[in-house]
């Protein structure tokens, strides 16, 4: 069974696809990336474009997983007018590589900016310390190699979470221009699972944002990961973070 709904395209989108509106046919379930997915497959011009985007469902602001009924609007909401700072803070199940840090870059830069410092976070096949209460889980996986991550999160309050991050960073360290994009889901080894972007006019400003956001973030944030291997898994971590830590 397959819905129908209108996408509607605005600014730059609507230049480069030549229209204002587009009409899908989907898949019963589908959700708002599902609709994005079909209109950058219609129109390849803007997939460069999702890093910066937001999306909204019949006139509120949804999440990329929102699902989507027969009749739904949805709107692809690119970079708004409107105050100097920039902020890309996202939890994703898809896959992304090295070109998403181009694209965070490319999506918050302005003309003044003259440092990008980029971190990417990739799944390794060494193990790290597990969770209380897994330590003889990890001793009878003792010297085998993971074989891939699972990261499970709690998604409003991660995003809530980034967001008190990015906050703390401009406050600390007069940098406005952030992206955090985790995860979720099943990662390969050797597969992107978190990528931080911090833009700035100056390189120590930009070093200090990225490392506070990728370091925060692990602290912090209700994500959590489990390491598989061929016969089991064992969970990861330590007691979040409640706050940050004081200098």
């Amino acid at each position: 069974m397959a819905i129908t709904v209108r996408v509607r395209l605005f600014a730059i989108q609507r230049e480069l696809a030549g229209s204002r509106e587009v009409t899908l046919d989907l898949a019963d379930g589908a959700d708002v990336e599902a609709a994005w997915t079909a209109v950058a497959a219609r129109f390849p011009v803007l997939a460069p474009g999702r890093a910066s985007l937001r999306f909204a469902r019949n006139g509120d602001y949804a999440e990329p997983t929102t699902p989507l009924t027969d009749g739904d609007e949805v709107a692809m909401i690119p970079p708004v007018s409107g105050g100097e700072g920039r902020r890309i803070l996202e939890l994703r199940e898809l896959p992304f590589d090295t070109a998403i840090l181009a694209e965070l870059a490319d999506a918050l830069s302005v003309a003044e900016d003259g440092a990008v410092v980029a971190f990417l976070g990739r799944t390794r096949s060494t193990p790290g310390t597990p969770a209380p209460g897994q330590e003889a889980e990890a001793a009878r996986h003792a010297g085998r190699s993971v074989e891939s991550l699972e990261y499970e999160a709690l998604e409003s309050m991660a995003l809530a979470v980034f967001a008190t991050i990015a906050d703390e960073i401009e406050a600390r360290f007069g940098v406005d221009r952030l992206a955090i994009v985790h995860r979720t889901g099943d990662v390969p080894l050797g597969e992107a699972s978190i990528a931080v972007v911090a833009v700035a006019p100056h390189r120590d400003a930009a070093f200090d944002a990225a490392r506070y956001a990728i370091d925060e973030t692990k602290a912090r944030a209700p994500i959590w990961k489990a390491e598989r291997f061929a016969d089991g898994h064992v969970w990861i971590g330590h007691q979040a973070r409640t706050g940050p830590t004081e200098d």
